[in-house]
């Protein structure tokens, strides 16, 4: 158990200078609360479609400000298992933010949604991305080789414990997504525009219902 915490910790090290994205330098929790503050300000002043698109401008530019160190970090291999699943977890933040920006982005030129359902659609995303968040920010207290008042044990349950509960996130984020595309979908049906729903966000096959 000794040497297994101890490749960890040397793999979480190299992953930093692989990288050069310690979380001292690049802090990735910071960027998931910057989506999170940048899209409520956009939900609490969001009166009119062509102000929700000019807003979320800049959600999209918090968001590409992190691009280059999730592609970096998808880069690094030849980890250690436990080390891997660190680097999971921390990517499925990435996974986590791209399914929003790229789904809602479609979903502002989708005349099926209202403002004010815009508005509820982007404060659900919040809400999951900020709970995703806290997952991470557990998650720090391993990668921070300096704090000693865990066990051997107890840093591998947590490194086990943030994957499960990121993965999960990711899913329901996607679940969120495929529902709320879903409604689309069927007022679309409703109106037969289905061919013009179907070109915006692809062949709806089962994953929408």
């Amino acid at each position: 158990m000794k040497t297994r915490i101890f490749m960890l910790c040397i793999s979480l090290t190299l992953i930093a200078t692989q990288i050069k994205a310690q979380w001292a330098v690049f802090d990735p929790s910071n960027l998931a609360q910057g989506i999170v503050n940048t899209t409520r300000q956009v939900v609490q002043t969001t009166t009119t479609a062509t102000n929700m698109v000019n807003n979320f401008k800049e959600v999209q530019k918090v968001y590409n400000q992190g691009k280059e160190y999730y592609d970096a970090l998808k880069a690094v291999n030849n980890l250690v298992k436990d080390a891997r699943k660190v680097q999971r977890t921390i990517l499925m933040v990435g996974e986590i933010s791209d399914i929003y920006v790229i789904s809602f982005q479609k979903m502002m030129s989708d005349p099926n949604y209202s403002i004010e359902e815009l508005n509820a659609i982007a404060s659900g995303y919040a809400r999951l991305l900020e709970q995703s968040n806290d997952v991470l920010n557990e998650l720090r207290g391993v990668v921070n080789i300096s704090t000693l008042s865990l066990s051997d044990k107890e840093r591998l349950d947590i490194v086990d414990k943030s994957y499960e509960s990121m993965l999960n996130y990711r899913n329901l984020v996607q679940y969120y997504t495929n529902k709320n595309i879903g409604i689309s979908y069927l007022r679309a049906k409703k109106k037969g525009e289905t061919a013009r729903v179907t070109a915006l966000y692809g062949n709806p096959s089962e994953r929408y219902w």
